[in-house]
């Protein structure tokens, strides 16, 4: 599809709008898209190209956006190949195109293409370096880690729009999902799984990413995937600060993932979480055994309190919940309180070992009790739960 964004600024992205899992990991119900841009001007600038999945239709919308002029640049903002895994074909379509990038990006594109010659076609950039077009330029901006070592954003000064790579992306193909915020019904949810499981790690580089952000006039953010984001662009900019903060968005709520084999744990879940409400606290359960691993780590960094309770297992964790601490830990996840609650027939084991990989973690506060229960929620049991209820919430 083909969107005009401003006057000589052109959406030539893509959708692949049944694909499954996205990194061949996460959930995607609503597919992915591939954003591309293009700049029209008196020099002509391809801003990223798409997906293997999506070749086909990126080549059409690119040779019908050209209207048969000549890229003199290819601006590659990151080399993760669901952005540029059409590097080759540019190069060998358009001999004539300089291949505009960082200078790990340049060294990481014959990893990819080893075929692609790039004698005398790189142009390498470094932070503040700036291309003119014509009336339009590209200032360009290190952002490394965000989430790749080579990642950089540009900025076009004449319409304040921000190419941000992967920053203020969401899950979800534009055609369902609509192509701008106008049309958009709401980023929120896609947006935020989609920076807890992608960026979530990478807190500092995105908090430094921001801080060169705050000084330029941005009036449009044009993501890698995702709508592009207009108007009033605080609320999307005070997320991501948080979010990169490690900051809950619900400081006071209680998230409860459960990971129940025979329903006993499932069952103290939700009885823990009556007990909550009770008290007035906002909480939520999550089946960890059952539900998308992707949003119970986005809702673990929603919430400021959660309370893990699983069943033990080969004399350990169950695995749903032993998987979701290691997400967990592999994101960076921090600066929380943390209750757990164990069950066991005859040799409970789950809460030594989620003590021991919660007590590894930064910023992680575990509170008492670990309540234990034998098979099957009892009567006897619940003056524990309540005790962790009132520490939890204390």
């Amino acid at each position: 599809m083909i969107k005009q964004i401003t006057p000589d600024i052109l959406y030539i992205g893509t959708d692949d709008p049944i694909l499954g899992r996205f990194d061949n990991h996460l959930l995607t119900p609503d597919g992915m898209a591939y954003n591309s841009y293009l700049i029209l001007d008196e020099k002509v600038a391809v801003l990223d190209t798409t997906d293997r999945y999506t070749q086909k239709s990126w080549e059409d919308n690119l040779l019908t956006a050209l209207k048969g002029r000549t890229p003199d640049y290819l601006v590659v903002h990151h080399m993760e190949p669901d952005h540029s895994s059409h590097i080759d074909w540019v190069l060998e379509r358009f001999p004539s195109v300089k291949v505009v990038a960082t200078a790990k990006t340049l060294q990481m594109i014959p990893q990819f293409f080893p075929e692609a010659d790039l004698d005398g076609r790189g142009v390498p950039v470094k932070e503040g370096d700036e291309i003119s077009l014509g009336r339009h330029s590209l200032r360009f901006f290190m952002a490394p880690m965000v989430h790749w070592p080579e990642v950089m954003v540009s900025f076009e000064p004449s319409t304040g729009i921000l190419f941000a790579a992967d920053a203020f992306g969401k899950f979800g193909a534009l055609g369902k999902c609509g192509y701008t915020s106008d049309e958009e019904t709401d980023w929120l949810p896609e947006a935020r799984r989609y920076y807890m499981n992608i960026c979530g790690k990478y807190g500092g580089p995105v908090q430094t990413l921001l801080k060169k952000a705050a000084s330029l006039p941005i009036k449009t953010i044009c993501s890698l995937h995702g709508p592009i984001l207009k108007g009033d662009l605080s609320e999307y900019i005070r997320l991501y600060d948080l979010w990169s903060r490690y900051e809950p968005e619900k400081a006071e709520g209680v998230f409860v993932p459960f990971a129940s084999m025979h329903g006993g744990t499932q069952a103290v879940a939700e009885r823990f979480v009556d007990i909550l409400r009770s008290r007035g606290t906002e909480a939520v359960t999550f089946d960890l055994a059952n539900g998308d691993p992707a949003q119970a780590v986005a809702l673990a960094f929603v919430y400021g309190r959660t309370v893990l309770a699983a069943c033990s297992y080969d004399a350990g964790l169950f695995t749903p919940a032993l998987h979701f601490i290691l997400d967990l830990q592999s994101k960076a996840w921090q600066n929380r309180k943390v209750g757990l609650i164990e069950n066991g027939s005859w040799a409970p084991s789950a809460g030594r070992i989620m003590r021991e990989m919660f007590s590894g973690m930064k910023g992680i506060e575990l509170v008492e009790p670990l309540v234990s229960i034998r098979s099957r929620l009892k009567s006897q049991d619940i003056p524990a739960l309540e005790a962790l209820a009132d520490s939890i919430i204390a």
